[in-house]
């Protein structure tokens, strides 16, 4: 939804596409399979910490589900980004995981747990709710390696694992970096399972935004139906662009459609969050336009990096911050870099605003877990240009 000015606007909409655009409404309980590992509720060992394990919604059931197709885990492993980042990430810190135990987050195929198996880790849990993990312990098999990588089928909350560990490695991350909502599982793995002056991998992670101008897509979009093969279907445009802009897209653009310097929505440190940070992030924004074009709205993305643990207080347990810019392995997600299957975020308006060079546009943004499926997030974003103001609310599911 969106409105200027107190006047509401039209609805807008959008058709998202790859792996982490899903809708779990009405997906169905997963089928029934041979569940590995899961044991009645464990007795701790002295010393460890007991953390309270969160419900399992019908929600997760079926995003658990979807995670058993075969087709997800495969877009994700041809994203050459993604997977070679994370390898070389492992191979970076081999001297934080040989002969040291780790724990994968949501193993998937198995394709981690098995980079640090081979970069000489002593023993490798790897965990996964979905039935996909039936499929990683062939995989696993099939590597010579059931001697060291013990696959888990349950969630992270519920297994049971012997000791602590030293190591967490997760790809967690959802489109606009917090979708899903996968970083409690490991927030949760850290307090129940690592050991003090753990390594993390991914370490830190921080979401951007940024206002943009597409003109071409908003032509494909709502400009065809001015004139459809000589037809005025304008009486449609209402509706094209409910249909076209009213959820966010998941697309690739450009750098040139960046009309400002990013902005920082939300800086994540895997080793201090809490959950309950990630219920709600707001942020302000004052940001000025590099040059005359028509906004067209905005765009997410994020970067998340593989640093080790302090180099200078080892027992403290929270990562080295970088002192260059070339100092950490980065995986990014921004506009103009190498694609992955995470894309760009859009969060398109239902009619462009021309903004001039140096013109100020200034806001706020509000992601929010949706309350009835916290794997959604409801996105109100409130902005000003040249004395109007603006209003856009939408859902991410």
């Amino acid at each position: 939804m969106e409105e200027q000015s107190s006047t509401p606007g039209e609805g807008s909409s959008s058709n998202t596409t790859t792996k982490k655009q899903r809708n779990y409404l009405g997906s169905g309980k997963p089928r029934r399979g041979r569940p590995r590992s899961i044991r009645p509720p464990r007795r701790l060992p002295a010393g460890q910490p007991e953390v309270q394990s969160p419900p399992c919604t019908d929600y997760d059931r079926a995003y658990f589900k979807y995670y058993s197709h075969v087709g997800v885990h495969e877009e994700m492993l041809k994203d050459q980004v993604r997977t070679e980042t994370y390898r070389n990430a492992i191979l970076q810190h081999q001297s934080h995981i040989k002969g040291k135990v780790v724990l994968d987050v949501g193993c998937g195929t198995g394709i981690l747990s098995i980079f640090c198996a081979q970069a000489g880790a002593k023993r490798v849990y790897a965990v996964d709710a979905s039935e996909i993990a039936m499929q990683a312990e062939r995989v696993v098999k099939a590597n010579n390696l059931s001697d060291r990588i013990v696959v888990l089928n349950g969630r992270v909350e519920d297994v049971q694992i012997n000791g602590m560990v030293d190591v967490i490695v997760s790809e967690w991350m959802g489109y606009m970096l917090l979708y899903e909502s996968m970083l409690g599982s490991v927030i949760f793995a850290r307090d129940r399972w690592l050991k003090p002056g753990g390594l993390i991998l991914p370490s830190h992670a921080v979401l951007y935004m940024a206002p943009v101008t597409h003109p071409d897509r908003y032509a494909e979009s709502i400009d065809f139906w001015r004139n459809v093969y000589g037809v005025d279907m304008s009486p449609l445009l209402p509706l094209a662009k409910q249909c076209a802009f009213e959820e966010p897209c998941v697309e690739t653009i450009n750098g040139e459609n960046v009309l400002t310097w990013p902005h920082e929505v939300k800086n994540v440190d895997c080793y201090t969050i809490t959950i309950k940070e990630l219920e709600s992030v707001t942020t302000r924004f004052k940001l000025q336009s590099m040059m005359k074009a028509p906004l067209h709205g905005f765009a997410f993305w994020f970067d998340v990096e593989f640093n080790g643990p302090d180099k200078t207080n080892p027992s403290s347990g929270h990562p080295r911050k970088r002192a260059r810019p070339d100092d950490a392995l980065v995986l990014s997600t921004a506009p103009g870099d190498p694609y992955t299957h995470w894309q760009q975020t859009l969060v398109y308006f239902d009619d462009p605003v021309e903004v001039e060079k140096d013109q100020v546009i200034d806001g706020s943004a509000t992601l929010t877990q949706c309350k009835e499926n916290n794997r959604f997030m409801d996105i109100h974003l409130e902005y000003a240009s040249g004395g109007h103001i603006y209003v856009k609310k939408s859902v991410l599911r």
